[in-house]
């Protein structure tokens, strides 16, 4: 425990964990450590505050009322957008489109974009380890169009070889949708690399951002990708919304994704013309508690600071796997390095499941099973795996309870 002293509290992981109400719970009499961060994280007071404060003084409908709480509640809503905004480093407000999460995002991208520009013979590039809401609208959008799907191997050990990577990427190329990390490797993709490489062939890339909002810095412009996409849960905002970043020009040449109120510039029965971005894609009455909880929690993130957190993170992270490799029979999938915030690993002889089911007795929360993500499990030759996962409030203490919980679970399932 002294050992991590000087670094924890340069950090200040004990303010950070007083702004989560739900840590102090004690399940099953005992202090909860809640290692499922990859799956979502937990909410601080702020945004808590921030949302209540929105149903309980301004609530009401945006953009179409000019009475005093609907104009309060559309600045409001605006506000989150253009916080979204300067945290992505996006060119213009214009550019972030709220969704209800990534899942959403790929989905308004794959069937609007894919729908209208993929050809028989066009060519999407994949990850081995894309999850499963990168994966299923792409192969969707393939079947009506006749575009075929080709996937980026992994080496043997489940290093990512930027080298394969380019190779997969052709003169048929027309989109690259790929992880920015990896949501149970935690490998942190060289996406650099193959965003130049896409945009040599004429092809487009999709960042899913999912995995890599809440831990690693996000620069879109920097990036020059075509699209990044994340959701709200997954950086200490609320559940129902995500933001889907597109160039203008990109989103400006694309179709409506759904119709509805609020998309649209004027309707008669024999034609529509739409509104202009980002309102085209955002038919309906959007979620505006949920946006403004994210803008929330993007402050919140930036009070503490994305390296800051990166750093801490990494601490942790590199402290689970050296416990965790001197486990007898214990296995870590995918590499030691380039990694933010994850580690799976599967247990010789024991299922995912009972290790969970165990652990969580112990009060410990982690994940176990194929994780959305099973094009993966099959490449290890594996069912299922267990995974920790880390966010801003874990600390050096909860990790070592949670190996220590795990060792005494194998010795007793053995």
């Amino acid at each position: 425990m002294n050992s991590h002293s000087s670094v924890q509290t340069a950090y200040g992981v004990t303010s950070v964990r007083q702004q989560f109400p739900i840590l102090q719970q004690t399940p099953y009499g005992k202090p909860l450590v809640y290692l499922d961060n990859a799956a979502t994280t937990q909410k601080p007071q702020c945004v808590l505050d921030a949302m209540t404060e929105y149903y309980t003084t301004i609530h009401s409908n945006v953009h179409r009322g000019i009475h005093y709480l609907s104009e309060r509640a559309t600045a409001a809503f605006e506000h989150a957008r253009d916080i979204v905004c300067r945290f992505i480093g996006a060119a213009g407000r214009e550019e972030v489109v709220f969704t209800r999460g990534t899942t959403d995002s790929i989905n308004l991208v794959a069937a609007s974009w894919g729908g209208a520009n993929l050809r028989a013979g066009d060519q999407i590039v994949l990850s081995t380890f894309e999850h499963h809401s990168n994966i299923v609208p792409w192969q969707l959008v393939a079947q009506r169009t006749g575009a075929e799907l080709r996937i980026i191997p992994l080496e043997s050990d489940g290093s990512f070889s930027l080298d394969r990577a380019l190779d997969t990427i052709t003169e048929r190329t027309r989109i690259v949708a790929i992880a920015h990390v990896s949501n149970v490797l935690g490998l942190i993709v060289p996406v650099d690399a193959i965003i130049e490489r896409a945009h040599e062939v004429g092809a487009l890339v999709l960042l899913d951002g999912a995995q890599a909002i809440a831990h690693c810095g996000v620069d879109v412009q920097k990036l020059d990708c075509d699209f990044y996409v994340f959701s709200g849960h997954k950086v200490y905002g609320p559940t129902g919304i995500g933001v889907l970043y597109g160039k203008r020009a990109v989103l400006e040449s694309m179709p409506p994704y759904q119709g509805g109120g609020d998309m649209i510039r004027r309707v008669t029965f024999e034609r529509t013309t739409y509104n202009d971005l980002p309102y085209k894609f955002e038919a309906g009455t959007p979620p505006i508690a949920e946006a403004v909880g994210l803008g929330r929690a993007l402050e919140f993130v930036q009070s503490i600071g994305i390296e800051q957190i990166e750093q801490w993170e990494g601490h942790l992270i590199e402290q689970c796997t050296q416990l965790l490799e001197r486990i007898e029979g214990v296995r870590i999938l995918g590499p030691r390095t380039d990694r933010a915030a994850v580690v799976s690993f599967v247990c010789e002889g024991v299922h995912p499941h009972d290790i969970a089911t165990i652990l969580d007795r112990e009060g410990i929360a982690l994940r176990a099973g194929h994780h959305c993500a099973q094009p993966l499990m099959d490449f290890f030759s594996i069912a299922a795996s267990s995974r920790f996962s880390v966010a801003a409030y874990n600390t050096p203490e909860e990790i070592e309870y949670a190996v220590r919980a795990l060792e005494q679970c194998l010795t007793l399932l053995r």
